[in-house]
């Protein structure tokens, strides 16, 4: 992996990582076009520069997580089953699924799919808590235990949590907003536990790339934290469906 990998992979780590389009799934993608070889540390870059872009939102939403007693208690208890499951699946998805192309191109298919269903079915009922500005405890761990089905790559963790949420009966606003407060902690766990199990065997060169890709993730994040937020305001998600669908259908011709 040279500078220019670095670079172009953290510009789509920030762009991806808050849309429901898992910014996994594309990171791996990307880096089979790009023709980077897959090892350990291709795989633990992939992990560590989605942290870059979740202290993104730990910048634009630092008073709302320090003014709130009860909201980081709701974020520590949906991050808990999140933890759990990803903690007994690690060495599994860090070994099998990983890099794998064709479980990210199943998964892009499929949650496109139950994204567009989704989209129809939500305008059919009404949000049991709309304008609440938090979910419950009791919302707060389902969504963390929807959360920990984006450890398949390419089924996304803010589609996860935000479809998760609102079929539970969060609204849509808060459950996003909910969505980038709970990544916080998912993905420091994420990061430290890969750093502290193969940050041994890597390079200076390969130090730097992650450096490199962390910052990029991180500045790109800061605009389309804010750039989502507006969209969806006004939007439905279908037309993510619709994109992980041609996508998924672009790279299975590819790779067929």
């Amino acid at each position: 992996m040279d500078i220019f990998h670095a670079l172009l992979l953290g510009i789509i780590e920030g762009i991806t990582e808050f849309l429901p389009i898992s910014s996994t799934g594309h990171l791996i993608l990307a880096g089979k076009l790009l023709g980077i070889g897959e090892s350990e540390f291709t795989k633990s870059f992939d992990v560590v520069i989605q942290l870059g872009a979740i202290l993104a939102v730990v910048v634009l939403y630092r008073q709302r997580i320090f003014s709130s007693f009860s909201l980081a208690g709701k974020i520590i208890v949906g991050f808990i089953p999140t933890a759990v499951i990803g903690l007994v699946f690690y060495r599994l998805v860090k070994t099998y699924l990983l890099g794998n192309v064709w479980v990210v191109i199943g998964a892009l298919f499929v949650g496109g799919v139950a994204l567009i269903v989704f989209e129809r079915l939500i305008k059919k009922r009404a949000p049991t808590f709309e304008g609440n500005s938090e979910p419950t405890y009791w919302q707060a761990f389902w969504v963390g235990v929807f959360q920990a089905i984006a450890i398949i790559p390419g089924v996304s963790r803010s589609a996860a949590t935000i479809v998760g949420g609102q079929l539970i009966g969060v609204d849509k606003k808060t459950i996003v907003d909910f969505s980038f407060l709970l990544a916080i902690p998912t993905m420091l766990a994420a990061s430290g536990l890969d750093l502290f199990k193969n940050a041994g065997s890597f390079s200076m060169d390969q130090f730097g790339s992650l450096a490199i890709g962390f910052t990029v993730s991180f500045l790109v994040a800061l605009i389309a934290v804010k750039t989502f937020l507006a969209y969806i305001q006004k939007h439905s998600f279908a037309v993510f469906g619709w994109y992980r669908i041609v996508l998924a259908v672009l790279f299975l011709l590819l790779w067929w």
